[in-house]
């Protein structure tokens, strides 16, 4: 059998080649993400990690961070993780929980349907407003 660059049975080995086919990577400090109408989840696989070095914070209220930490200096955690989310705008940052059960941590942040933040109060208007410039 003659090999030929230009056959197109010669390159068949090279598109069935399990290099060229996509598997499933997950990189270790993955977290999934679901969104629920009445909440969001965030779930991490945390193996081998006591529940004592895991630290769920919330930062400026916008941000949560998950990281593992260890307890004092003589241990380390069993796995070194860290991950920084920027929460949605309307969530309610009071009824934020966390769960570890079986080697995996789930996040739950509630949504608010209360905008947080600036409010003008409809009765705290003058009954005209006074034109102060004239748009260009």
């Amino acid at each position: 059998m003659d090999f030929s660059p230009f056959q197109p049975s010669s390159w068949h080995f090279l598109f069935t080649s399990p290099l060229l086919v996509s598997y499933q990577f997950t990189p270790d400090n993955y977290v999934h993400w679901t969104e629920t109408p009445e909440s969001h989840i965030y779930s991490a696989n945390l193996p081998g990690v006591r529940k004592e070095e895991i630290r769920v914070e919330l930062e400026d209220s916008r941000y949560l961070i998950i990281r593992t930490e260890a307890i004092d200096e003589s241990t380390k955690p069993a796995k070194s993780f860290m991950r920084k989310f920027r929460l949605p705008d309307m969530i309610d940052i009071d009824g934020i929980s966390a769960g570890y059960e079986d080697g995996v941590l789930t996040v739950t942040v509630p949504r608010s349907f209360v905008r947080r933040g600036f409010y003008i109060d409809p009765g705290d208007l003058p009954e005209q407003l006074e034109l102060l410039a004239r748009a260009a």
